[in-house]
This record gives C-alpha cells, sequence and structure tokens, in this order.
C-alpha cells in the first residue's frame, strides 16, 4: 500500500466481557482507504472489573470516585492491549501512526432534557484517550461520539459510515447486521451514495442473553447457540418482550444499558417463573432475531427489499440467532462479514481505527440522516502523546 501507516483500533462494547484491539496496514482516505489485517485479539477483562462497569453504568448504584478510577484503569488495559496486538503483528510501538478507542460506555442518554434553561443530551465513555496516548506514547483519536450529539444527533450509530466505505455494492440492497451487546442495522441501497445510507440500533444484541446466562449459569455468553437450541421459545413471555416501546420508535435512534439492562432483565425474571431456563434463553434470542426483522419490516421494507443480510459482532457465532435471522429473511441470503474480506469479531475495532483515519484526514464520518445530527461533523478527540 502507497503511503501506508500502521494504526490500531480498540473497542470494547456494551456487553462488558473485555477488549478487542486490531492491527491495521491503513491507506488513503474517504473511498480511496484501503486497510488489511495484520493482526486481532480480544482481550477479557480482569475478574471482577465487569460487575464494577455494570454497577458503574447505573445511576442508582454509581459513584463518582469509581468511574474517575475506572476511567484511568480502562486506559491503562487499553494499552496493555495495544501492546499485545502490536506484539502479535511483529510490529514496534514506535512505528504505530495512531490508536483509534471507542472507550467503554457507562451512560448513553441520546433523549432530551430540559436543565437550567437548556435542552441537553449526554453520552459518556471512560477509558480517557488521553491517558491512553501518554501512556504508548502513540497519537490517539477518542471520545467519538460527543461531536454529532453536539450537533443535535444521537452520537450513534456510528459504524454505518465504515459499512458504506466497504460494504456498498452497485448491484445489491444490502443489510449490514452487528450483534454485539446492542444490535444494530445499517441499509445500503444498492449503488447508494453517503447520504442514502440509513441505520439504527434495533434492540437488544447479545446484552439480555449474555445477563440471563450468568444469572442461570454463571457463564458469559451462550457459546454458539447452543443453551437457547435446547429451549423452547415461550409465546407469553415472546409477547410481553414484543411490546418493548423502544421497536415502535421511529429512527434516527439508539439504544444501550439504559433501556435492555438491569431493570429490563428484572423484570423478565419476575415473568419467567415457572419457565426452565433454557426455554427463557430461548425467548429472549428469539428476541433478538425478531426485533431485527420488525425493524426491517416496520422502516426499510417499503422503500427496499433485502437482497443480503451480513451478520458480524459476537452473536455471528450463535447458530440459533442466525438460524432464525435466515429463517425470517429468507429469501435473502444470510452470511458473515468474513464471506467479504472483514474479520466479522474485528470489525467494531476496525471501525474506530478508520473512522479515526477520517478524522485526521479532516473528513467528517458521522452521517446526519443516521444520528439526525444537523450538519457532518468531525468525531472524536485527537490527543496528543
Amino acid at each position: 500500500m502507497a503511503h501506508s501507516r500502521l494504526v490500531v483500533g480498540l473497542m470494547s462494547g456494551t456487553s462488558l466481557d473485555g477488549i478487542d484491539a486490531v492491527l491495521l496496514r491503513v491507506s488513503g482516505s474517504g473511498v480511496s482507504t484501503r486497510f488489511r489485517q495484520l493482526a486481532f485479539i480480544e482481550r477479557p477483562f480482569p475478574g471482577g472489573l465487569r460487575a464494577m462497569l455494570l454497577r458503574n453504568s447505573s445511576p442508582e448504584s454509581s459513584r463518582v470516585d469509581d468511574i474517575a478510577r475506572l476511567n484511568f484503569l480502562l486506559a491503562s488495559l487499553y494499552a496493555d492491549a495495544v501492546r499485545d496486538v502490536v506484539r502479535k503483528g511483529k510490529g514496534k510501538m514506535g512505528n504505530i501512526a495512531f490508536i483509534g478507542s471507542h472507550g467503554q460506555t457507562i451512560q448513553h442518554l441520546p433523549q432530551p432534557v430540559r436543565l437550567f434553561g437548556k435542552t441537553v443530551t449526554a453520552t459518556l465513555q471512560i477509558g480517557d484517550p488521553s491517558v491512553l496516548a501518554t501512556i504508548t506514547g502513540i497519537t490517539t483519536v477518542g471520545d467519538f461520539r460527543v461531536s454529532d450529539m453536539a450537533a443535535g444527533g444521537q452520537g450513534a450509530p456510528l459504524v454505518p459510515y465504515f459499512d458504506w466505505l466497504v460494504f456498498r455494492s452497485r448491484t445489491k440492497n444490502r443489510l449490514l447486521l452487528n450483534i454485539g451487546g446492542i444490535a444494530n442495522i445499517t441499509v445500503l441501497p444498492r449503488n447508494c451514495a453517503a447520504d442514502r445510507v440509513s441505520a439504527f440500533d434495533t434492540g437488544p444484541g447479545n446484552m439480555v442473553v449474555d445477563s440471563l446466562m450468568h444469572e442461570f449459569y454463571g457463564k458469559a455468553y451462550d457459546d454458539l447457540g447452543r443453551v437457547a437450541s435446547s429451549g423452547a421459545v415461550s409465546l407469553q413471555l415472546f409477547g410481553r418482550m414484543m411490546q418493548h416501546p423502544y421497536l415502535k420508535h421511529r429512527p434516527p435512534k439508539s439504544t444501550g444499558r439504559e433501556e435492555f439492562g438491569e431493570d429490563f432483565v428484572r423484570e423478565l425474571l419476575r415473568h419467567a417463573k415457572g419457565y426452565g431456563r433454557e426455554d427463557v434463553i430461548a425467548t429472549a434470542s428469539q428476541f433478538t432475531a425478531f426485533a431485527v426483522y420488525d425493524a426491517y419490516t416496520r422502516f426499510v421494507a417499503k422503500r427496499m427489499t433485502v437482497d443480503e443480510l451480513i451478520v458480524s459482532g459476537g452473536g455471528a457465532h450463535n447458530h440459533f440467532l442466525v438460524e432464525e435471522l435466515q429463517r425470517y429473511f429468507t429469501p435473502a441470503r444470510v452470511s458473515r462479514a468474513d464471506e467479504f474480506g472483514v474479520d466479522a469479531n474485528a470489525k467494531e475495532a476496525i471501525c474506530f481505527a478508520i473512522l479515526a483515519n477520517e478524522t485526521l484526514a479532516g473528513r467528517p464520518s458521522n452521517l446526519p440522516r443516521v444520528t439526525g445530527a444537523s450538519r457532518p461533523v468531525l468525531l472524536g478527540k485527537v490527543c496528543r502523546p
């Protein structure tokens, strides 16, 4: 690649399961962007950190001193992940041009409230990029969501710009589905320009099932969807979940742990007494798949019939979810991002490396039609070591 740079992308998502780090060789920017993946690692959080992050993602149990310390701790853990992925890719830290780091979301509040005569939205990602830049000695771009929200947007989803750069097609109508803690879709009509892209969060991805797996089995997730596949969907529980008001909200919209976190799971468990554990897991998994299809039928199908559904994120490995998606979306083809040259596990980490590349090139990379922002803006804070 001519004039290429070595860059690292970092992602720790709403699943709160750890850090994804990717080492890329990148050249160009905008539609001329080219990249090659050199190494990828997944680093689980230390024992007890997930519980501490969960506790500090809830207004009822968070502490400002915990949040301040977590902000620095996560930056240090990110730095370790950077060193590890560079070592795996047989690179040198001194040769890394920059880091793109999403940070760890502990609050995302896109719905406006009035405070002291001002209309306020907010989002908070911790794992401070300035701390990360100083520890590693590498320029770091982070805090990507804030400027979009300052311009009136939801601050999410931001992956659709990357989806458009990499997956647009002249001949196929495509849906890009990422199933992390939250599930989101990007709508790419055939031969679409950037200003025709639409995208939004559909509802829970792995978040609810992961919480239930921890509650029932002490496990972090449903490996390959085996537990869901062994259960039967409860129509009563499923019907109750289908009534969640988020499904009817029109895009642009985004969601997170505030809607589908601990309170949602506790309410579900209250109504699930008497049901087998595997049946509750199957029902929650079914809801994830249904919410994606429901979003498509409500907000996309009238203007675009999907030809291909391309899945990434941890949920791409869940056979139950993928089979249910194929059942819902037939005759469209359901495939994984890997078939298109993008590691399904690394996709979000790759995305934030590419978004950092756009920012450093002076290119706005939010999509106002997607986020609801009033205008295109540069994303992220550039922190020099």
